[in-house]
C-alpha cells in the first residue's frame, strides 16, 4: 500500500512563513570545502564535501523579513534578533498537535533547498521515541517530496558506532537529514560523549567538528523539552546557521514567525467536529451558599439530581463534592450542618423534562448552572469536569466501533497546564485533569454494565497521566 499526500493550504502557508524570513538570500548550490582528513596518515576515502552556504542578508534584513511574515499573520512584531544557543537566528514555529508539524518541517527542508540551495539539516528531538517517529515520517513522505521536487533526500540516525555517515552527511552534495536525539550527545555515559572525542577510527577526529563544518540548520522537535543546561551548553558546538524550533506549547519565545494554535485549528476545521461544553454562573442573593447543578439522572424511580454541594469532614474541613440526591432531600443535613444551606435549600422539584431543580426557598437551579461563591478556579474545575464526562459517554457510545474521541482543552496559559518549574511539569489544570478523571473513571465502572467486558478492561487500564499526554506528530 502507498501513501498519498495531500497538499494542504494551511501546511504551505506554515513552510512559507519560514522560507520567506529569508527572501533575498541568493541560490548557492552547497560550498565545497576540504573534509578535514584527521591526524592519521591515511587519507579520507571523502575529500571534498559540501556545506551549507553563509547567510549574505544582514540582520537588519532578515529582520524586515520577519517582520513581514509576522504583520500578515498579526502576530507580535519583532523588534530584534532573538539569538540563542550561539546563533544569531532562532525561529519559532507554532503548530497545534495533530496538524502535520512533521510533515510541515520536512517539506521546508526541501523548499530552502529548491530556494536557497541549503542541504545539510539536522532534526533534533528530546526522546528515542520521537526520533523513530520522525525517521519514519521521512521514510514514508520520501516518495511524495520526490514527486514535487524531483531530488530524493538522504537521511539517517546517527548513531556513535556508525560514524561513516558522517562522511556521507559532508561528502554529499544533495539535501541531507540527520536526526539526532539529545540523550546523544548531553547524556555523560561513554557512548554519548563520543561526538566530543576524537576517535581513533575515525582519524582522530571528534564527530562534533565534522558536523559544525557543514554549517547545518537545527530543526528542534519540541523544544520546550530540550532546555537543559547540558543541551543549551551543546548547541552552539553545532554551529548551526540558524535554529528552527515547532512546538505547540513553546516554553521560551525567540522570533515567532507562524502561529497554528488549537482556536486557528478549530477556525479552518482541521477538527473534524468539536462539541463546546460550558456552564453559566449567577449570583445569589442573600447567602454564598455553592451549588452546581451537572444534571439529572433518569431511572425508574424518581429523578435523581447531580449537584455539587460543600461538605463539611470529619476532619473539619470543606470540601466541594458531587451528591445524588432526591426530592426531599436537606443540604443542609447533607452538608453536614454548614449554615450557608440552613434556610430553605430542601429539593422540592426534580424536573427531568426541563431539567431544574427547585429548592423550598425558592431557588431554580438549571442543568450546568452554578451559583453562590464561584470562583474563576471553579468554573475550570467545572469544565474540565464536564469535558471529561462528555469524553466518556463519548467513548463508551463509540467504543464498539473502533472510533477514537478526542476532547481539546481552550486554555489561557501554557504555564496552567505544564509548569516547568514543578519537578513533574504539571500545572493546576493538570492536576484538575488528574483528580477529576480519577473519580469519573471509578463512577464510570461502578455504573458500566457487567458484560460490557472489553470496555470495561479497556477504561480500567488507562493511566489517568498518559491519557492527557499530548503527542505533536
Amino acid at each position: 500500500m502507498k501513501l498519498k499526500f495531500k497538499v494542504q493550504p494551511y501546511q504551505t502557508q506554515a513552510v512559507d512563513s519560514v522560507v520567506n524570513c529569508f527572501a533575498g538570500q541568493p541560490l548557492v548550490n552547497g560550498i565545497a570545502y576540504r573534509i578535514d582528513p584527521g591526524c592519521k596518515a591515511q587519507a579520507s576515502a571523502f575529500e571534498e564535501g559540501f556545506k551549507n552556504a553563509d547567510l549574505v542578508l544582514t540582520d537588519l534584513q532578515v529582520l524586515a523579513n520577519m517582520k513581514a511574515v509576522q504583520r500578515q499573520q498579526n502576530l507580535p512584531i519583532s523588534d530584534k534578533l532573538a539569538s540563542s544557543a550561539g546563533c544569531r537566528f532562532n525561529l519559532d514555529i507554532e503548530m497545534e498537535t495533530g496538524t502535520g508539524k512533521t510533515y510541515c518541517y520536512i517539506k521546508t527542508m526541501f523548499e530552502m533547498n529548491k530556494r536557497y540551495g541549503w542541504s545539510k539539516f539536522i532534526i533534533m528531538v528530546p526522546s528515542i521515541a520521537i526520533r523513530e517517529g520522525v525517521y519514519k515520517s521521512l521514510q514514508i513522505t520520501a516518495d511524495h517530496f520526490t514527486e514535487s521536487y524531483g531530488k530524493k533526500a538522504r537521511f539517517f540516525i546517527y548513531n556513535s558506532r556508525r560514524l561513516h555517515e558522517l562522511e556521507g552527511f559532508s561528502s554529499d552534495a544533495g539535501i541531507n537529514v540527520m536526526v539526532i536525539n539529545i540523550q546523544a550527545f548531553n547524556a555523560r555515559g561513554a557512548d554519548n560523549r563520543r561526538i566530543y572525542d576524537e576517535m581513533d577510527d575515525f582519524q582522530s577526529r571528534k564527530p562534533i567538528d565534522v558536523i559544525a563544518s557543514n554549517r547545518p540548520i537545527l530543526i528542534l522537535d519540541e523544544p520546550q523539552k530540550m532546555e537543559g543546561a547540558a543541551t543549551m551548553e551543546a548547541l552552539p558546538k553545532f554551529k548551526p546557521l540558524m535554529i528552527l524550533r515547532y512546538s505547540a506549547t513553546h516554553r521560551t519565545e525567540h522570533n515567532r514567525v507562524h502561529r497554528l494554535d488549537a482556536l486557528d485549528a478549530y477556525n479552518q476545521k482541521l477538527v473534524k467536529k468539536i462539541a463546546v461544553r460550558g456552564i453559566q454562573t449567577r449570583g445569589l442573593a442573600g447567602t454564598n451558599a455553592y451549588l452546581y447543578l451537572e444534571g439529572i439522572d433518569i431511572s425508574k424511580k424518581a429523578p435523581v439530581a447531580r449537584i455539587e454541594i460543600e461538605v463539611k469532614l470529619k476532619s473539619g474541613k470543606i470540601k466541594r463534592q458531587l451528591r445524588r440526591l432526591e426530592r426531599r432531600d436537606d443540604l443542609f443535613a447533607e452538608s453536614g450542618e454548614l449554615d450557608q444551606y440552613r434556610d430553605g435549600f430542601v429539593i422540592s422539584q426534580i424536573d427531568a423534562r426541563n431539567d431544574t431543580v427547585e429548592f423550598t426557598n425558592g431557588l431554580v437551579l438549571n442543568a450546568g448552572e452554578a451559583t453562590g461563591d464561584v470562583s474563576e478556579r471553579d468554573i475550570r474545575r467545572i469544565q474540565i469536569r464536564e469535558t471529561i464526562r462528555a469524553h466518556l459517554d463519548k467513548e463508551h457510545q463509540l467504543f464498539a466501533q473502533g472510533i477514537k474521541v478526542l476532547s481539546l482543552f481552550f486554555i489561557d496559559e501554557v504555564v496552567k497546564y505544564r509548569d516547568y518549574k514543578r519537578s513533574d511539569e504539571k500545572g493546576e489544570y493538570a492536576r484538575v485533569f488528574e483528580e477529576e478523571y480519577e473519580l469519573l473513571k471509578a463512577e464510570y465502572l461502578g455504573e458500566l454494565e457487567i458484560d460490557n467486558r472489553h470496555y470495561r478492561k479497556y477504561l480500567a487500564g488507562i493511566d489517568v497521566a498518559k491519557t492527557h499526554k499530548a503527542i505533536s506528530r
